[in-house]
C-alpha cells in the first residue's frame, strides 16, 4: 500500500488469530460458533471451596477468559488482563508499585493519565517525573534510585511525539526497571511493543480496539507470568473488572481490527496531506508525513499510522470554536479511535486537566485542534473541513 511504504510490514496472520484465539467452539457444550456471553454472577460449586472454573464474577468470567485470551494472541503474548476503562489499566499498574516508589513518563500525555499519576498517585505515596521521551537521555537523567517503572506514549496524545521503544527497553533492562508503554493509537496492528521490548502494553479498548464507540474498557498485555499474577489478582482484588457484555462486544468488535486499521490508516493520510496543503492550516502533526521529526523512526517501528492527528489553525480560540461549530461530518467530541470522524479542542477538552502552564510549553494553544479520522469516503471528509476553515 502506498500510505505504508517504508514501515514495517503488516503482521502476518493478525485477522485469522482475531477470529479464531480462544473461540473454538468445542469449549462449548452447545458448540456454538460465536462465544456465548455468560452474565451469571456467581457459579454452582460441588462442594465448599470446591468449583470447577468459576466461582464469582468478579474472580472469573468465560466471556472475559475469551477476550483475554484474543488480545494476548493477537501481540503473540502470553498473557492479557482487562480492566473496566484505560485509566482502570493504569490504576492496576499504578498499584503494582509501593508507597516511595517513582515512575518516569513522557511529558506530553492523555490529560487522564496526568491526573491519575498527579492527583492520585501522589496521595500514595508514588512520585512521578514527566520527560520528554524522545530525547533518550532525558529519561536516563531522570532516573533515581526509587525508580521503579517507565511509562511512555507513543505516539503521545495529543502532539504525537514518537519515541524508540527499542531504546528504552534497554535503558529499563540495563536499570532492572519495568517498561510500559500505552499503545492505544495505534493497537498490535500497526505497531507491537512487546515485540521491541517493553514489558507491558497498555490499552484503552474504547478506542480503536473496540472502535465502535460504545463500551469502556482497558486492558494490559505482556509476557511476564509474575506481574500477569500481580495484576491478576488486582483485578479482582481492586474490582476494577468489565462486564461480560462489553467484553462480548469487543471480542466481536476485534474480529474487523485489521480491516478498520488500515482504513484508518489510509483516509488519514489523505487527510493530512489535504491539510498540509490548505493556506489556514499552520502545521500539520502526522507522524506519516516527512516534515513529522521522528518520521523515520516511526517507519522502523510501526506499520503506518492510525485515524488520529493534529493540526494548527491560522487564528485564536474564536477561529477554532467557529471551526468546530462548522463540521458537519466530522463531530465535535471526545475520545477516538470510533468508526466515525470526531474533532477537539484538547487545550479546553480532553487536556484542559494539563496545568495552563505545562500546556503552553508543550504547545496545546488555543488554535490547536485533533482529529480523529473515522471509516467514512475521504473526500467527504476533506470536503466537511474545506468548508470549515472558509468558514473561520
Amino acid at each position: 500500500m502506498a500510505d505504508n511504504s517504508g514501515y514495517l510490514p503488516d503482521p502476518k496472520g493478525f485477522s485469522t488469530t482475531a477470529i479464531h484465539a480462544g473461540q473454538d467452539p468445542d469449549q462449548w457444550d452447545s458448540m456454538c460458533v460465536v462465544p456465548p456471553i455468560v452474565l451469571s454472577t456467581t457459579f454452582k460449586q460441588f462442594g465448599p471451596a470446591n468449583f470447577k472454573k468459576y466461582e464469582y464474577g468478579r474472580s472469573g468470567n468465560p466471556s472475559r477468559d475469551v477476550l483475554e485470551q484474543s488480545l494476548a494472541a493477537l501481540e503473540k503474548a502470553k498473557h492479557a488482563v482487562c480492566f473496566a476503562s484505560g485509566l482502570g489499566s493504569l490504576t492496576a499498574l499504578m498499584s503494582v508499585l509501593s508507597n516511595g516508589d517513582h515512575i518516569i513518563c513522557c511529558d506530553d500525555m492523555y490529560g487522564g493519565n496526568f491526573r491519575l499519576l498527579d492527583k492520585v498517585g501522589r496521595k500514595f505515596g508514588i512520585e512521578s517525573t514527566c520527560v520528554d521521551t524522545t530525547n533518550l537521555d532525558n529519561i536516563k537523567n531522570a532516573i533515581k534510585a526509587n525508580t521503579k517503572m517507565i511509562f511512555i506514549e507513543s505516539p503521545t496524545n495529543p502532539l504525537l511525539k514518537i519515541t524508540d521503544i527499542s531504546g528504552v527497553a534497554e535503558i529499563a533492562k540495563n536499570n532492572k526497571i519495568l517498561f510500559a508503554i500505552d499503545n492505544t493509537f495505534l493497537t498490535p496492528y500497526l505497531q507491537r511493543p512487546l515485540d521491541l521490548g517493553a514489558d507491558l502494553s497498555t490499552y484503552s479498548l474504547t478506542k480503536y480496539m473496540n472502535g465502535h464507540s460504545d463500551v469502556i474498557m482497558g486492558a494490559i498485555v505482556t509476557n511476564n507470568t509474575e506481574l500477569a499474577q500481580q495484576l491478576r489478582f488486582l483485578q479482582n482484588a481492586m474490582g476494577i473488572i468489565p462486564g461480560p457484555f462489553d467484553c462480548s462486544m469487543v471480542t466481536r468488535s476485534l474480529k474487523t481490527l485489521s480491516l478498520r486499521m488500515q482504513k484508518h490508516r489510509s483516509n488519514a493520510v489523505a487527510v493530512a496531506n489535504f491539510l498540509s496543503t490548505h493556506p489556514k492550516v499552520l502545521k500539520v502533526i502526522h507522524p506519516a508525513l516527512p516534515s513529522h521529526p521522528q518520521h523515520e523512526l516511526a517507519k522502523r517501528q510501526t506499520s503506518g499510522h492510525s485515524g488520529v492527528f493534529s493540526f494548527y489553525i491560522d487564528g485564536d480560540l474564536k477561529a477554532s470554536e467557529t471551526f468546530l461549530k462548522s463540521i458537519k461530518v466530522f463531530t465535535l467530541a471526545e475520545s477516538l479511535g470510533g468508526y466515525e470522524s470526531l474533532a477537539e479542542l484538547p487545550a479546553i477538552m480532553t487536556h484542559a486537566s494539563i496545568p495552563a502552564d505545562v500546556r503552553k510549553e508543550l504547545g496545546i494553544t488555543d488554535n490547536f485542534i485533533r482529529i480523529s479520522v473515522g471509516l467514512e469516503d475521504p473526500e467527504d471528509l476533506i470536503g466537511d473541513l474545506k468548508n470549515a476553515l472558509e468558514a473561520i
